[in-house]
C-alpha cells in the first residue's frame, strides 16, 4: 500500500483503540526544540534534573529510535465532568474544608490506560508493515510530546505551554509511537491564541515569565507533585486548597468551554476509568492530615496521586489546611508540628501561624 493509505490505516487503528485524535509528524526536531537547553539553563526545570540528562534525545526523536522517520501522536481527552477536580471555593462545607485535585488525577493512572493502547498500536503498525520498528512512550520517555503533537497537526502550543486542540481543548493526555516507517505527515495547526492572555493572568504564582514560557519551579503542578522538599514560602498562600496539581491556566481557556468543544463519544470507556474515585472527589483535609502511609497506599493505588508519595501529599494538605482559615484543623496541624518528620513539621508551623493570623481581628 502507498504511504497515504498506510497512514490512514494507522490513524484508524489508533481511533479504534480509543484515542480521540491521531496525528503524524516527521521524526525530526520539532519547532523550538533548541529552546530546551536555554529553558534548562534558566533554571526553569527546578529539581527535575532528569530532563537535562537526556536533552539531546528529547530534541531529536532520531536519537531515541535510530532510523526513525515518523512520529504517531495520540491524544486522549481527560476532562470527565464540568466540575471535575473543583472543590468549594468559599463558605462552610459539610465535613470541613476540602482539598482540590487536578482533573486528570483522581481516577485510574493515565499511564496504565495509555501505554497498553500505544503498545497495541505498535502491533497494528507492525501487522501493516512487518519489518517496521517502533517504540512508544507516555510522558516518561525522552521525547517532546507537546511540540511533536503540534507538528502533527493536533493543535498548537498555547501561551500556557500546553497543547490546545481547536476541537478538543487542552485537557489532553499525549502519547507517541516512534517508527522507521515513512508516513504522510499532517499539516501543523496555526496559533489561535491571538491577544488572549487569560491563562497567564489566572496563574496563582505568576509562573509564566513571558507568554509561551513556563518557569516550572513556580508552577503549583511542580511544587505539589514533583518537588520532594520544602515548598517555597512565597508560593504557599497561592496554593490555596490544591493538594495535587493545578488547572488554573486551563480552566480559563476559551477553547475549554464545553459549548465549543466536540469531544468524541467515549466508546472505549477510557474517560469513565479516568473519572475521580470517591476518595479523591473533594477529599476532606481533616482526613488527609490523619492519613498514614498504609491508608495512603490503599487510597491512591492505581492513580497518579502516588507520584508525590505519602509525605508529599500530606505536606500539600498541611499547606491547604493553613490556607483554609478553619481553626478546627489546628489540632491536626499541631500533631504534625510536633511530629518526627522535619518537612511536615516546618510546613505545619507555617500553617498554624497562618491560621492564627486569619483569626486576628481585621
Amino acid at each position: 500500500m502507498d504511504e497515504r493509505e498506510l497512514t490512514e490505516r494507522v490513524r484508524a487503528a489508533g481511533r479504534a483503540l480509543g484515542f480521540d485524535a491521531i496525528g503524524v509528524a516527521p521524526a525530526e526536531p520539532p519547532p523550538h526544540a533548541d529552546f530546551l537547553r536555554e529553558w534548562l539553563a534558566r533554571g526553569y526545570a527546578g529539581e527535575m534534573s532528569y530532563i537535562g540528562r537526556r536533552a539531546a534525545e528529547r530534541a531529536d526523536p532520531r536519537r531515541v529510535l535510530p532510523g526513525a522517520r515518523s512520529v504517531v501522536v495520540a491524544a486522549l481527552v481527560y476532562d470527565t465532568a464540568e466540575t471535575a477536580g473543583a472543590a468549594a471555593a468559599s463558605g462552610p462545607v459539610a465535613g470541613g474544608p476540602r482539598g482540590r485535585v487536578a482533573r486528570y488525577a483522581g481516577g485510574d493512572d493515565y499511564h496504565a490506560l495509555m501505554l497498553p493502547r500505544l503498545e497495541a498500536l505498535e502491533r497494528e503498525i507492525v501487522a501493516l508493515a512487518p519489518n517496521a520498528r517502533t517504540r512508544s512512550y507516555v510522558d516518561t520517555g525522552p521525547v517532546l510530546e507537546r511540540p511533536l503533537a503540534a507538528r502533527a497537526g493536533l493543535g498548537w502550543i498555547g501561551k500556557h505551554t500546553l497543547l490546545i486542540s481547536p476541537a478538543l481543548g487542552s485537557y489532553l493526555f499525549l502519547g507517541v509511537v516512534l517508527t522507521d516507517l515513512a508516513l504522510a505527515p499532517d499539516a501543523a495547526e496555526p496559533d489561535h491564541c491571538g491577544s488572549c492572555r487569560a491563562c497567564l493572568d489566572a496563574c496563582p504564582t505568576a509562573a509564566f515569565p513571558e507568554p509561551y514560557v513556563l518557569d516550572a519551579s513556580r508552577c503549583l503542578s511542580y511544587t505539589t507533585i514533583e518537588l520532594r522538599g520544602t515548598i517555597p514560602e512565597p508560593l504557599r498562600e497561592a496554593q490555596g486548597d490544591r493538594i495535587f496539581g493545578c488547572d488554573a491556566c486551563q480552566d480559563v481557556c476559551p477553547f475549554n468551554l464545553r459549548s465549543r468543544r466536540r469531544v468524541p463519544e467515549d466508546a472505549a470507556g477510557l474517560r469513565g476509568a479516568l473519572a475521580p474515585r470517591t476518595a479523591w472527589r473533594e477529599p476532606s483535609l481533616a482526613t488527609l492530615l490523619a492519613l498514614d502511609e498504609a491508608a495512603f497506599r490503599y487510597a491512591a493505588s492505581g492513580t497518579a496521586l502516588t507520584r508525590p508519595k505519602w509525605r508529599g501529599l500530606v505536606r500539600n494538605a498541611v499547606v491547604a489546611a493553613g490556607n483554609s482559615q478553619d481553626a478546627s484543623l489546628a489540632d491536626a496541624l499541631r500533631r504534625h508540628a510536633e511530629g518526627d518528620d522535619p518537612l511536615l513539621a516546618e510546613h505545619a508551623r507555617w500553617s498554624l501561624a497562618r491560621l492564627a493570623r486569619s483569626g486576628e481581628p481585621g
